[in-house]
């Protein structure tokens, strides 16, 4: 039988993913890869993670409550007094990953149809989650020539129609690494408070701020029955594989009704809850190290690829991409090539094409996300192979000089 559902048909695909089959019959092949197409940090986490075992009592292992372990509930609260942010237990639900916590919120406030309102480029997967649960991405277009610029309050305004349900946030953003501002924040606020919408904030990557401190959302007190932020181990502890996120807003609806949506996944991993506790808020000394890591990370790759012939970026502000666009026809294509055609000494370099970070059709045809995620020695030679990649590619207006 090869009927499917029009659904999963026209469902989005991951941009960062798709090329993995590519990726890995080079491997097959004995070729070596520089993964810059994820954000996979390789810097240790605080705790290694065989110690979640170790401290493993039970001879098996049971389903745990629907809105996470209390004692992991306890340490995001603490987590988030260090920021300066007090909140109730009862205000945290533990969720698999952030991406999760994107999909209940999507259940519990919005019907199919409704619309949200995101700036673009953003997140890739928000085009298959919101897809999943039926709900329509109003993008707000931001250029790559102005810089990303977060959009003024005036540009939101502009899209807000009957069908607005939310604003959704990246912040810091992901790819363009854009981090929105208090200022900016307060008068998004506003706007919320105008046409009655639910402020829905990613800040996973709140860590990663290198040129002004973060502001988050759940400092606006005024709105903080609006507010929900989305959160998540995965990047700042390197614990990406865990796959363990919070939902949290101080609205007691919409988190009974974000709580039914949780039992019918029963719980979130036991293991790897078992493991956030140990290693959630290390104190000051291990954030700041990650910091300065990425910091000389993200200036080594921008003086590498302000060099290349053709290739325009923006720097950074936050999280760990360069967004940057590149002397090619189709990213996509150029992606692909890399995997199945490039070498250099045996090694080559996978990047994320740009198209999938838009869900308006024909932006980013020509632009890439690079995460600078590896030691910078392998940064070194991801770098040497992708300046190799660009002279031999045979649609690149890259020539030797």
């Amino acid at each position: 039988m090869n009927r499917v559902s029009q659904r999963s048909l026209n469902a989005y695909q991951s941009p960062i993913r798709k090329l993995s089959a590519f990726a890995d019959q080079a491997k097959a092949e004995g070729v070596t890869i520089f993964h810059l197409n994820i954000g996979q940090p390789d810097v240790a986490s605080p705790i290694h993670p065989k110690t979640s075992l170790e401290n493993w009592s039970k001879d098996y292992l049971p389903y745990g409550k629907s809105e996470g372990e209390d004692k992991v509930r306890k340490k995001f609260q603490a987590y988030y007094a260090e920021w300066g942010i007090s909140l109730r237990e009862e205000d945290i639900l533990v969720t698999t990953g952030a991406s999760e916590a994107l999909s209940l919120t999507l259940y519990a406030i919005m019907d199919q149809g409704d619309e949200l309102i995101v700036q673009e480029p953003f997140y890739a997967n928000y085009n298959g989650i919101s897809k999943m649960a039926g709900v329509s991405i109003r993008p707000i277009y931001t250029p790559f020539e102005e810089g990303f610029p977060v959009p003024d309050v005036q540009k939101f305004e502009e899209v807000v129609n009957e069908h607005t349900r939310a604003l959704l946030l990246c912040n810091p953003n992901n790819p363009t690494g854009k981090v929105y501002s208090k200022k900016m924040l307060i008068e998004l606020a506003e706007l919320v408070l105008k046409y009655d919408l639910y402020l829905i904030v990613d800040e996973v990557y709140r860590e990663f701020c290198y040129e002004e401190d973060f502001y988050s959302v759940l400092h606006l007190e005024h709105i903080r029955d609006r507010v929900i932020v989305l959160d998540s181990i995965s990047k700042r502890y390197n614990a990406c594989g865990a796959r363990v996120g919070c939902i949290v807003t101080h609205n007691r609806l919409v988190q009974e009704q974000i709580l039914k949506y949780a039992q019918l996944r029963l719980s979130p991993p036991m293991l790897a809850q078992e493991y956030a506790e140990q290693i959630i808020n290390p104190g000051p000394e291990y954030s700041n190290r990650i910091l300065s890591i990425y910091k000389e990370r993200r200036n080594y790759v921008i003086s590498r690829l302000e060099k290349i012939p053709g290739v325009t970026i923006n720097h950074p502000e936050g999280a760990f991409y360069i967004f940057a666009k590149f002397p090619v026809d189709s990213a996509e294509h150029f992606c692909k090539w890399l995997l199945t055609d490039f070498r250099s000494n045996n090694n080559t370099v996978m990047l994320a094409p740009g198209n999938g970070f838009y869900s308006t059709e024909g932006l980013g045809h020509d632009e890439l996300r690079i995460a600078y995620v590896l030691e910078l020695e392998q940064l070194k030679l991801a770098m040497d192979c992708l300046e190799k990649a660009l002279v031999s590619y045979p649609m690149s207006a890259v020539t030797v000089s």
